[in-house]
């Protein structure tokens, strides 16, 4: 009687375990999955100089190389996003006379997009869209996307198989609260031959950093040059009028 009474109370307790056991999986199960992580970029209150990149869209559409960053005004303030490349997803479109480059972070926290049109033996970009959805700058400010639009009629202009490159800083203002600095930059569209950048066009902001330095020192010799000349000039005359004497 004992051996049974002692088999039937460990059974109850076998089966005690059983059922807290079967308990805590239940309350697991029906816990709230917790919510997916959403990126979203942080604006920084300083500028630094954006990570360079090269993009491309199949081997002979388009190519381009550059340090992208926003620059978003808020409460007239400037604050700062230099796009991370490692998170970008490149896509668009290609066709003869009109073709598309999109840059895009995940969950669509920021993008850009630029249109590329051909007329005759020109290329250009004709219009840049861009947007960022970065994370609020200050405590209690709510969710907000920065967005703007670019239209020009011929911006980044070359020639067919030519690639337009510029060292200097294209600032692009988008929106009264949206611009995008492209540092450096070359970019190339419909025709590359095997992948590669064409022959060089140089943009108006590096040609006028190289020639004017120039053009100033050959002003100063000049200037010098005029000075000895006349100096050369007054001392020869000077002694005309003493060999006259």
């Amino acid at each position: 009687m004992m051996l049974k009474a002692q088999t039937g109370g460990w059974c109850l307790i076998i089966l005690a375990i059983i059922a807290g056991v079967q308990l805590q999986e239940n309350q697991r199960s029906v816990q709230p999955a917790s919510e997916p992580h959403i990126y979203r970029p942080a604006l920084q209150p300083t500028e630094t100089a954006p990570p360079i990149e090269t993009y491309k869209l199949d081997k002979s559409c388009i190519k381009a190389t550059m340090g992208i960053q926003y620059i978003v005004i808020e409460k007239k303030k400037a604050w700062y996003y230099n796009l991370e490349p490692s998170r970008v997803r490149t896509g668009g479109s290609c066709g003869e006379e009109a073709a598309v480059l999109s840059l895009t972070l995940p969950d669509n926290a920021a993008s850009l997009q630029l249109t590329f049109r051909k007329k005759g033996n020109i290329f250009y970009v004709s219009n840049l869209t861009a947007h960022v959805s970065p994370l609020p700058v200050c405590q209690g400010c709510s969710n907000k996307t920065y967005s703007g639009v670019l239209t020009n009629d011929k911006l980044f202009a070359a020639a067919d198989g030519q690639s337009f490159k510029c060292k200097s800083e294209n600032l692009l203002q988008t929106s009264p609260e949206l611009r995008i600095r492209l540092v450096p930059l070359q970019i190339q569209a419909f025709t590359l031959l095997k992948g590669h950048y064409g022959k060089e066009v140089e943009c108006w902001a590096d040609f006028t950093q190289r020639v004017i330095p120039i053009i100033l020192g050959a002003t100063v010799v000049g200037l010098f040059l005029i000075a000895v000349t006349t100096s050369l000039f007054i001392k020869d005359r000077h002694r005309e009028g003493y060999d006259r004497l």
